[in-house]
């Protein structure tokens, strides 16, 4: 385990929970209903209040805008920071978010709880050459599935 006082000088290890939204302006509108990707990033800082000022610059960094396909403007924006969470000294080195909930009797539900491993992410992707995306309405991660458009969808 590394000393406090080394940790000190490097900083903490915090993980930001950011959200983004593509907008897509169609004739000027950009709809209610928006694609919205939820981002994990880790980074070191002296305290939680700068963790959160340069997790809110990695998010304004993150922005760009586009054409589509069909020539109509798309913004990819950041939103906000919904959480931030401070990796101590509970955490493994590789770990970057934990989340800590009460599930009714967890063990035995665990079929409707942990998909199969062919309905996790990274292992449905290398099994098809189709564009992928989350489906469902789990809070965190949920299933993904072929897209008929061919458009990565994120």
């Amino acid at each position: 385990m590394k000393s406090a006082r080394k940790t000190r000088r490097r900083g903490g290890r915090y993980a930001a929970r950011l959200l983004f939204q593509f907008r897509v302006m169609v004739s000027g509108n950009p709809g209610v209903r928006r694609l919205c990707e939820d981002r994990i990033i880790v980074l070191r800082a002296a305290g939680a209040r700068s963790a959160l000022t340069k997790a809110r610059a990695r998010g304004k960094a993150a922005e760009y805008r586009h054409s589509n396909a069909d020539g109509t403007p798309v913004f990819f924006e950041f939103i906000g920071v919904t959480d931030l969470l401070e990796l101590g000294v509970e955490c493994e080195p590789d770990e970057v978010w934990y989340d800590i909930v009460r599930k009714v009797k967890p063990m035995e539900r665990r079929r409707q709880l942990i998909p199969v491993a062919e309905r996790l992410n990274a292992i449905a992707r290398e099994r098809s050459n189709k564009s992928l995306e989350r489906t469902g309405k789990a809070r965190r991660s949920a299933p993904i599935r072929s897209t008929d458009s061919g458009v990565k969808q994120r």
